[in-house]
C-alpha cells in the first residue's frame, strides 16, 4: 500500500489551570471539507505517526486527524511532569475538537488514545459516532502496566542511531511487527537526533512520572464508562496475546454489547501496529458501514 503524506498542522494550547501554554503539533490526511472525519490517539510512549497506514487506507472517505499529545512526537514537552495526566488529555482533544469545529467523529484510539476516547464519550456527548479501540477495554491489569512502566521511564537517549533502533524493537517487541519496512517507519518517526548529536526516542521520559511505584501498580477499573460506550457503534481489537486487554475482558465485553466487533490479531501483544493489510482494510471497511 502506497502511504499518503500527511499535512502537520501546529496549534498554540493556551494555558490552562492544569498546564502551561505549549504547541501541539497534528497530522491531516483526505479533504478538508469531507463530511466524515477520524480523530485517532496514539499509545503512551507513541506518536501521531502511528496511524499512516491506517489513515491512507481511511483518506479517500475520510478527513483523517491525528494527534500527538504533548510530550510525544514534535509536540512540546512539559516543564513539569504533573501535566502529564488524562485530565490534561482530554482536556487537549476537546480544546482541539472546538478548534477545528468538529462536530461529530469516529475514535480511533490505541491503548492510551482508547482511554482518552472513553473519558470523551461523556464530556463531550453526541460528538464520537463510533469508536475503535486497538488493545485496551474496560478492565487493565496491572501486570500489563507494570510491564509498560519498566521501559517507559528507562533509557531513552543514545549514542547511535543503532542502539536507539534496538532498543525500539525491544520495547515495541509485542506490536506484532512482520515487515522490515514497518520496522523502519516506525523508527524514522521515534528517533530524534538531538543537538548534541545523540539519538534519542521521541518522547519525553517523564511522561511515566504518573505511574505509581511498581508494588503500588493496580488493575485499573475502566467500567464506569461500560454503560456510555454501549450506546455507539464499536470495533474491539485485541492482540491474542496482550496483557493489556485480556480475551475474557473482551469476550464480557462483546457479550454485553449490541453492536460490538471483535477482531484479535494473531501472534501479537500489546498493541498492535495497525500497520498490517489485514487491520487497516478492517478499520477502513467497519468504519465505512458504521
Amino acid at each position: 500500500m502506497d502511504l499518503t503524506e500527511p499535512r502537520q498542522l501546529a496549534f498554540d494550547v493556551p494555558a490552562s489551570p492544569a498546564a502551561p501554554p505549549h504547541r501541539l503539533i497534528c497530522y491531516e490526511w483526505g479533504d478538508p471539507q469531507a463530511s466524515r472525519t477520524a480523530v485517532c490517539v496514539h499509545g503512551l510512549t507513541r506518536n501521531g505517526r502511528d496511524f499512516d497506514f491506517v489513515a491512507s487506507t481511511l483518506a479517500n472517505d475520510f478527513r483523517v486527524i491525528s494527534l500527538e499529545m504533548p510530550g510525544r512526537g514534535k509536540s512540546d514537552w512539559f516543564p513539569d511532569a504533573k501535566s502529564y495526566n488524562y485530565g490534561v488529555y482530554v482536556a487537549e482533544c476537546m480544546w482541539l475538537m472546538n478548534q477545528l469545529r468538529l462536530s461529530r467523529v469516529h475514535w480511533i484510539g490505541t491503548s492510551m488514545g482508547g482511554i482518552i476516547g472513553m473519558m470523551l464519550l461523556p464530556a463531550m456527548p453526541g460528538r464520537i459516532a463510533s469508536m475503535t479501540l486497538n488493545d485496551v477495554g474496560c478492565l487493565i491489569p496491572a501486570t500489563g502496566l507494570a510491564r509498560i512502566a519498566s521501559y517507559a521511564g528507562g533509557q531513552t537517549t543514545f549514542a547511535t542511531h543503532a542502539e536507539a533502533e534496538a532498543a525500539l524493537r525491544k520495547n515495541c517487541a509485542t506490536f506484532g511487527i512482520t515487515e522490515e519496512r514497518h520496522w523502519q517507519h516506525l523508527f524514522v518517526h521515534s528517533i530524534q537526533r538531538t543537538p548534541d548529536g545523540e539519538y534519542r526516542l521521541a518522547y519525553d521520559p517523564a511522561i511515566a512520572a504518573a505511574f505509581p511505584k511498581k508494588e503500588e501498580i493496580k488493575d485499573v477499573d475502566l467500567w464506569p464508562y461500560w454503560e456510555i460506550l454501549k450506546t455507539i457503534p464499536l470495533l474491539l481489537i485485541r492482540g491474542a496475546e496482550s496483557d493489556i486487554l485480556t480475551r475474557e475482558t473482551a469476550q464480557q465485553m462483546q457479550v454485553g454489547h449490541p453492536r460490538l466487533r471483535l477482531h484479535e490479531v494473531p501472534d501479537c501483544g500489546h498493541a498492535p501496529s495497525l500497520m498490517g493489510d489485514t487491520e487497516t482494510a478492517l478499520i477502513r471497511d467497519w468504519m465505512s458501514a458504521v
